[in-house]
């Protein structure tokens, strides 16, 4: 008989592949460590696989695409291949060496697919490649297998299938000072968890930021030593350390200087606002002050507001809720709530209702003061000075704004003796109209399309300016060039095909349906693009409520901590909301009879079974209500139909407890000598004679389970009845239920109501 316990042999297998230039379509998007190889490749990699003693067929995790599961005949055969499947590539011209994972099957016969980092580590050069030109033509290999042509130009990568120990230990080293280590470990846990099956030393990873920023980390050190380790379904510990001394100093001066923002020459450094205080501070042209809204009255609408901008069009204000769905800064192409309009008498405000859809869930507010700079004038040497303004955070008044009554006065009557002038608008006394016009004519000007007036000749109407694409308008040259860069603009998201010629528009579309905004994943915890494609998104993305990052994230699977069963984590949700209705649904425990025995009378098992008549955890032993260790000293091996003399030694078991006590410094029994002392209660029926009359109301339904009883018990029953009683008396959970959970989890309150929890219905 086979022993399928052995270890198997390993998988020998090789072979020699042409470069695919990294332009292919097939590998221009291979993340990590992954590579293609031809059908073939599996063939012959699934013959070598049938020889071995024995075949390795646990694992629940595939390296290959579902694409080619769904559509090779191997489905079977594929199990008996070393999971994960890794390579070891060797280029023969240099005799690098780097360590790789499969991604599929797909390439053409002869060829090989490698990512930007396999291709980096083995140094392959523009010559390398596989020439694409017409006369390349299918040829037969000593196997009988179709190959192409490589030509003698092309170099070829050598090919053997290989298994490595699951590392353990990795230490990584960063190629350039002033990254925070703190920001990299989550990004490189992602990075890891999605891209790479293996790690070799001295290669170079690059950690894409979420930001779109990317670091790049040196392999240093392994453990268990070596040139390579697996990093699938293994606890990998991961230090990063700098090159040197000189980086690492270079590196704290940099994450401190970024900790000095605020200087009296610069921008300020933000903050925490309140709703209670104004804030002031200052903003270089082209940068920004964040600034967080940690609290407010969600209740009312919420007005934020800078005052004392002393150029109308210098500053715009930028605002996000922070949440799950919106993690990035504000900024003014990635911004939920935004105002470019020049400042209306040295102010300008965002006004946010508490029904916004946005606000749900929000952990806080982002805002951000932003200092227009004109695109062509970094150098200008007005662009060295600060912009100050006063910000406030507060609720909106019930009260009528200026803005409305402004317009009362404006809407108010005038009297029969006022004429308007026709040039500047005005309601002057008729007896003066000739003499107003006079001057006026003479001084002013209008403007007849926006009806503004202007004096002749001043810079404000040689400045005045309306767009001919839209109605907006305005008196300086900074705020038409600024309109025009925002509203009048071409220009492309970051992250997809998506264009426009607006940043309001850009910015609505990178906080909703683009693919590269941030989001906190509720499965892996992590700060990632939400992914997805945004002009034709997939009809089960629309219908879970879930980006396209937790759709494929949330198909990972994990084990129910209340049935063990394995479960895909994005359904763990309503999984456990199954068991939050089977709950409603169960019968109460039945608890021992005993009034201070913190016991149920079947037992609780270990996943919250609890147990009854028809299916005990653990039988009780007896038909009177008591459990099998209050029942232990009543049980005598003899027939007795009608309990009589089991009410006999129940009797005896009161009169030794009033009369002798059961001897227990812990014991709380008010039916026990001992119990009344320890409580500083006065003693009764002492005697025979004293203790007969109070024992006797007892015997009448001594074996009646419904009736109570007062027998002495061990410390730990004692002690699981008063938390129960305890806990019971909050109201949430009834007491059988309070009682089983200390029988469950051995009378500790905290672990009590983690049972309760998982398992009992609320009242």
């Amino acid at each position: 008989m086979t022993n399928f316990m052995d270890e198997p042999t390993a998988l020998r297998w090789s072979d020699s592949f042409a470069i695919l230039p990294p332009s292919d379509p097939i590998c221009s998007r291979l993340p990590g460590d992954k590579i293609i190889l031809p059908p073939s490749a599996l063939q012959q990699l699934l013959a070598a696989s049938s020889t071995r003693t024995t075949a390795s067929t646990h694992g629940s995790y595939s390296y290959f695409d579902s694409s080619y599961r769904t559509s090779q005949p191997y489905g079977q055969e594929t199990q008996q291949l070393p999971n994960p499947l890794i390579f070891r590539l060797v280029n023969p011209k240099n005799h690098n060496v780097v360590y790789a994972g499969i991604r599929e099957f797909s390439a053409p016969e002869g060829t090989i697919g490698l990512s930007s980092l396999l291709l980096e580590a083995l140094a392959i050069g523009p010559d390398d490649y596989l020439s694409a030109t017409p006369d390349v033509i299918d040829v037969e290999d000593s196997d009988g297998l179709a190959s192409r042509n490589a030509g003698a130009a092309s170099s070829r990568i050598t090919v053997h299938a290989v298994e490595l120990h699951k590392g353990t230990y990795v230490r990584l080293r960063p190629l350039e000072a002033g990254y925070n280590p703190d920001d990299w470990k989550p990004l490189l846990e992602r990075q890891l968890r999605q891209n790479f099956t293996t790690l070799t030393k001295n290669t170079v990873i690059p950690v894409q930021g979420s930001q779109g920023e990317q670091f790049k980390l040196l392999v240093d050190k392994f453990a268990p030593d070596g040139d390579g380790v697996c990093v699938i379904d293994t606890d990998l510990e991961v230090d990063i350390e700098a090159l040197n001394e000189e980086q690492a100093r270079e590196t704290l001066r940099q994450i401190m200087a970024q900790g000095q923002a605020g200087s009296a020459s610069g921008s300020s450094k933000g903050g925490e606002l309140s709703i209670w205080k104004d804030a002031e501070g200052q903003v270089m042209p082209g940068q920004y002050v964040d600034y967080t809204l940690p609290s407010w009255d969600r209740s009312q609408e919420l007005v934020i507001s800078l005052s004392g901008i002393a150029d109308a069009d210098s500053l715009d204000l930028f605002v996000t809720p922070k949440s799950r769905q919106q993690r990035a800064l504000p900024r003014d192409s990635v911004h939920v709530f935004g105002n470019f309009a020049p400042a209306q008498y040295g102010v300008k405000s965002i006004t946010i209702s508490p029904t916004n859809v946005e606000l749900e869930d929000a952990e806080s507010l982002l805002i951000s003061v932003h200092a227009y700079q004109a695109p062509n004038s970094e150098k200008a040497p007005a662009t060295s000075t600060a912009y100050t303004y006063t910000i406030r955070a507060k609720a909106a008044s019930t009260k009528g704004n200026s803005a409305d009554e402004s317009m009362q006065l404006d809407q108010e009557e005038h009297s029969s003796d006022e004429e308007q002038c026709t040039n500047c608008l005005q309601w002057v006394p008729k007896r003066t109209m000739v003499l107003h016009q006079n001057f006026c004519l003479r001084n002013n000007i209008l403007c007849p399309i926006c009806k503004s007036v202007f004096k002749k000749g001043s810079p404000e109407y040689e400045a005045h300016w309306h767009c001919d694409h839209d109605d907006a308008h305005g008196d300086s040259a900074l705020g038409k060039a600024k309109h025009d860069h925002v509203f009048h603009t071409d220009r492309a998201c970051p992250d997809c095909e998506f264009c426009t010629n607006s940043l309001p528009d850009l910015a609505r579309h990178r906080t909703s349906v683009c693919p590269g905004k941030i989001i906190l994943c509720r499965f892996c915890h992590l700060e990632v693009p939400q992914e997805g494609d945004p002009f034709n998104p997939s009809p089960e993305v629309v219908l879970s409520g879930m980006t396209a990052h937790e759709l494929a994230d949330g198909a990972r699977t994990t084990e129910c901590h209340l049935c063990d069963k394995i479960i895909r984590l994005r359904d763990m949700e309503t999984h456990l909301k199954h068991h939050e209705l089977d709950k409603a649904s169960r019968a109460k425990p039945v608890v021992c009879r005993n009034v201070n025995c913190g016991r149920t009378l079947y037992g609780v098992g270990p996943k919250g079974q609890i147990g009854t008549a028809g299916s005990p955890v653990k039988p009780p032993g007896n038909d009177i209500g008591l459990c099998a260790l209050c029942f232990g000293p009543l049980y005598v091996s003899m027939h007795d139909p009608d309990g009589k003399a089991l009410r006999r030694r129940i009797e005896r078991r009161y009169l030794s407890q009033l009369m002798a006590g059961c001897g227990k410094a812990h014991c709380a029994n008010e039916w026990c000598r001992t119990g009344r002392s320890n409580l500083g209660l006065e003693a009764k029926g002492s005697s025979a004679a004293a203790a007969l009359p109070l024992v006797k109301p007892f015997l009448a339904g001594a074996l009646d389970a419904s009736q109570p009883c007062y027998f002495c018990v061990d410390e730990t029953s004692q002690k699981g009845r008063k938390l129960a009683e305890l806990v019971a008396a909050e109201k949430v959970w009834d007491l059988e239920w309070c009682v089983a959970a200390a029988e469950s989890e051995k009378a500790n309150v905290d672990r009590m109501r983690d049972w309760l929890q998982a398992w009992a219905p609320r009242r």
